[in-house]
């Protein structure tokens, strides 16, 4: 499992801004896509908003890979 350290002036990160980060999705719009098409989890459950704030602990899988937040 792969891990993504949020900012330290920030208390979370989007669901479509961490598949960018991570390079999971090439463009704002792919994650986009791939979120509303139901193809990425969160925490094991299919999350459909790409704004959903994400936290420490947090587990986003999609495309066969997991990264876990962390502060």
């Amino acid at each position: 499992m792969e891990t993504y350290k949020i900012r330290p002036e920030e208390d979370f990160i989007k669901l479509g801004q961490l598949l960018k980060a991570c390079n999971m999705v090439s463009s704002g719009v792919e994650a986009k896509i791939e979120i509303q098409n139901g193809n990425v989890n969160l925490n094991g459950a299919v999350e459909i908003q790409r704004g959903k704030k994400l936290h420490d602990g947090d587990i986003v899988s999609f495309n066969g890979r997991e990264i876990k937040v962390i502060r």
